[in-house]
C-alpha cells in the first residue's frame, strides 16, 4: 500500500507491527528483516530542481595532518546511524561525482535486502557496535607527490577527518557563568558561531574546569563513551582522578568500552541493568565530588567529541552544594523541589554497589539551594504509587502538584523538542494525543482537558543538509524509514529546527526540551530538559488497562514550574546572547516554531539524499 502526504511517498506494508527482535545487546546470526517492505521513497515534487551548496558564515578552522588514507578505526562508538555518518565523513561522496556510486547503492538497497534495522525503537540507541564494512569505498589515489608524514601526526579518528579541525584559540577560555543567573540553564559552545553566541555557553572543558572546583572524583553517566578523549577533557591537574563510568552495554559493545579504558587504570566502570529489551541507558549526568563540595550536571550530550562540537545541546549544572556538619541527619540539606531525595531515589534504582560510595556522599551535603524538580526514567514495569514515580507520570504528577490552572489554556500550545523518535502506534490516539498528551497538558488541579496545539521540533531533511557539519549531523537524528512510514500521520506536527536568536540554526540539535508556551509565545507555564527522545521506551507507556506502566529506558531530566522560582511564569527571552543580567528563560530554539511547508520532509537517517549537496558539497548514502 502506498501512503502519500505532503512530506514525501513512502511505500508501506499493511503489517503495523515489528518481528520479534532479540533482547537488547545481542546479536543475530543474520540481519533482521523488516515487517515492512523495502522501501520506495520519492522526495517531494515540489523540492528545488537546482541544487546548490549553500554558504555558511563560519569561523575559520585549521585541520591538523592526518594519513592520506585514515581507514576507518575499530574502535565502533553508537548507533548504527552515528556509524553511518563516521563512514560518510572518513569516505565523503562529492555531489559532481556521485551519479555511478549512488544509482550503484540504490541497487544494493533494493535488490531484496531491504533498510538496516536499528535494535532499538529509540534515538541514539540503536544497535551499538556493529561492523563499518559496507561503508564507501575510496576511489583510487590520484597519482600526485606522495604526502610527507608529519612526524607528530594524530592518528586516524574512528569519527572522520573532521574530528580533527580545532576550535578558535578563546574557545576553550573558561568562565564562571552569571552568578546571579537563577536558572542555571545553559547552552554548549558550538564551533564556528559568532563569539557573542558562545558567551555564557560551556563546554566539557569548562565544566571540569579548576573554576568550578577543586575535583577529587567524578561519575559519568552516559550512552556514548569515548574514553581517550572523555580523560583528555580533564584540567592536567585533575587528569588522574579517579572517574566511575555508568553504562549499559553489553557483551561485545561492554568489551570494547574496557578495552578503551586500558591505558587509563583511574577509569572504573558501574554496569546498569537493562533487563527489558530494547531499552539504552540513556541518561546523561556528571557527579563531581570537590575539595570544596559537590556538584550535579545533567546534561543532553554524549562523552564524545561530536556531541561537543557543532550541535545544539543544553545542560542544568547545580550551585556548589557545601558538606553538611558533621552528625548532621540524612533528611537534612533537602531542598523545597525534593531534589535530594530523588537523586537518591534514583540512584539506588541501579541496585548496583559501585554507587554506593557516591550515595552516601550525596547524604553528607546540602543540596537545599535547588530551585528545580528531577524527573527521571528507569527500566521496569510499575503498577500502583510506583506509576508515577518515573517518566511521564512521575511529569504529569510534578505539573499536577506544582503549577497553577491558566485562563484560557486551551490556547497555550505544547512544545515538544527531540533529536530521535519512536513507534508510536498507528495513530495520533495510541500514544502521542492520549496518555502523553493528557501529561503534557496538566496544569495544576484544573479539571480541564483541553487539547491545545501541539508542535513538534524536529529537523527537516533541508535543515540537516545545510548545517554546519552537512549531511553527517542526520547520524545524530536516528529517525528510520521503518518507523516512519508506519505513522505518516506524525508528520503534520512537526516543525522546522530554527534558532537565530541563539545563533544555532544550522548546529542540529541533539537537545531535548518540552514546554507549554503562552499563545503569543512570550511566556512559559513550565520547561523541561532531558535525555529523553520522543518515544515510549523513554517516557513509558501504560499496560493492563492502564493500571501498569512501562518504561524501558534509563532517562534524565529537570523541570522548571515557576513556582519554585516565586514567579507566575518564565518570561522567555528574546535575545539571550550575549549573556546579561535579563530574567528571561533562554529557549534554544526560536519561538513560534515555523511549521514544515509542502515542500519539507523529515529527515530520515537510513535512505539516501543525492539530489543536492550539503555545505562541504558531499551527497549522503547511508552504508
Amino acid at each position: 500500500m502506498s501512503q502519500d502526504s505532503h512530506h514525501g511517498k513512502w511505500t508501506v506494508s499493511s503489517s503495523d507491527e515489528d518481528d520479534d527482535l532479540p533482547l537488547s545487546g545481542t546479536t543475530t546470526s543474520k540481519p533482521h528483516q523488516p515487517a515492512v517492505s523495502s522501501p520506495s521513497y520519492q522526495p517531494a515534487a515540489s523540492a528545488s530542481p537546482t541544487p546548490t551548496i549553500p554558504k555558511i558564515e563560519a569561523a575559520p578552522v585549521e585541520v591538523k595532518p592526518e594519513p592520506a588514507n585514515a581507514p576507518v578505526s575499530s574502535l565502533v562508538i553508537g548507533s548504527e546511524a552515528r556509524q553511518s555518518a563516521a563512514a560518510n565523513q572518513v569516505n565523503t561522496v562529492k555531489y559532481e561525482s556521485s551519479p555511478s556510486l549512488a544509482g550503484k547503492r540504490k541497487n544494493e538497497v533494493s535488490d531484496g535486502s531491504g533498510w538496516a534495522l536499528s535494535d532499538s525503537e529509540d534515538d541514539d540507541g540503536d544497535v551499538k557496535g556493529k561492523s563499518l564494512g559496507n561503508s564507501p569505498k575510496r576511489a583510487p589515489p590520484s597519482p600526485k607527490t606522495k604526502k610527507v608524514k608529519v612526524e607528530n601526526e594524530r592518528p586516524p579518528s574512528p569519527y572522520g577527518r573532521l574530528y580533527y579541525i580545532d576550535e578558535p584559540e578563546d574557545f576553550y577560555e573558561s568562565s564562571i557563568p552569571p552568578l546571579n543567573d537563577p536558572y542555571r540553564f545553559y547552552l554548549n559552545k558550538v564551533t564556528g558561531l559568532d563569539r557573542k553566541y558562545n558567551s555564557g555557553a560551556l563546554h566539557i572543558r569548562d565544566i571540569l574546569s579548576p573554576l568550578f572546583g577543586t575535583l577529587k572524583e567524578s561519575a559519568q553517566f552516559n550512552y556514548c563513551f569515548d574514553i581517550a578523549w572523555m580523560v583528555d577533557q580533564y584540567p592536567s591537574e585533575f587528569k588522574d582522578r579517579p572517574v566511575l563510568i555508568v553504562h549499559g552495554d553489553k557483551r561485545e559493545a561492554k568489551a570494547r568500552l574496557l578495552q578503551q579504558a586500558k591505558p587509563y587504570p583511574h577509569v572504573h566502570f558501574c554496569q546498569a541493568k537493562l533487563d527489558i529489551a530494547f531499552g539504552t541507558h540513556h541518561t546523561k549526568m556528571m557527579l563531581l565530588w570537590y575539595e570544596e563540595g559537590f556538584r550535579v550536571v545533567i546534561t543532553t550530550s554524549n562523552l564524545i567529541r561530536a556531541d561537543w562540537y557543532q550541535k545544539s545541546q543544553g545542560m542544568w549544572m547545580s550551585p556548589l552544594f557545601p558538606r553538611l556538619p558533621k552528625g548532621s541527619s540524612d533528611d537534612e540539606g533537602e531542598s523545597l523541589t525534593f531534589f535530594k531525595r530523588d537523586l537518591l531515589e534514583y540512584l539506588a534504582a541501579y541496585r548496583t554497589p559501585e554507587l554506593e560510595e557516591w550515595i552516601q556522599r550525596i547524604r553528607e551535603h546540602d543540596l537545599s539551594e535547588t530551585k528545580v524538580y528531577l524527573v527521571g526514567s528507569t527500566p521496569g514495569r510499575y503498577v500502583g504509587p510506583d506509576m508515577e514515580r518515573w517518566g511521564h507520570l512521575r511529569l504529569r504528577k510534578l505539573l499536577y502538584e506544582h503549577t497553577e490552572p491558566i485562563s484560557g489554556e486551551e490556547r497555550w500550545p505544547v512544545i515538544g523538542q527531540f533529536s530521535s523518535i519512536g513507534s508510536l502506534g498507528v495513530d495520533q490516539t495510541k500514544w502521542l494525543t492520549g496518555e502523553f498528551q493528557r501529561t503534557m497538558t496538566t496544569l495544576g488541579k484544573s479539571s480541564i482537558r483541553s487539547a491545545p496545539p501541539l508542535h513538534l521540533v524536529y529537523p527537516s531533511v533541508e535543515d540537516v543538509r545545510t548545517s554546519l557539519e552537512g549531511y553527517p549531523a542526520g547520524g545524530s537524528l536516528p529517525y528510520s524509514i521503518q518507523t516512519a512510514q508506519k505513522q505518516l500521520w506524525l508528520h503534520s506536527f512537526f516543525h522546522r529546527w530554527k534558532a537565530d536568536a541563539t545563533g544555532r540554526s544550522h548546529a542540529m540539535p541533539h537537545i531535548k526540551t518540552y514546554m507549554r508556551a503562552s499563545p503569543d509565545f512570550t511566556q512559559l507555564a513550565w520547561f523541561f530538559v532531558t535525555s529523553a527522545n520522543l518515544s515510549k521506551a523513554a517516557w513509558g507507556a501504560l499496560e493492563k488497562n492502564n493500571t501498569q506502566v512501562m518504561v524501558r529506558s534509563y532517562e534524565l531530566g529537570v523541570l522548571y514550574v515557576p513556582s519554585a522560582f516565586n514567579m507566575k511564569t518564565f518570561p522567555v527571552s528574546g535575545n539571550p546572547f550575549p549573556v546579561s543580567s535579563s530574567s528571561g528563560f533562554t529557549v534554544p530554539f526560536d519561538l513560534p516554531p515555523t511549521s514544515y511547508s509542502p515542500k519539507d520532509q523529515p529527515w530520515i537517517w537510513n535512505i539516501p539524499y543525492n539530489q543536492a549537496p550539503d555545505t562541504h558539497g558531499n551527497i549522503w548514502v547511508p552504508s
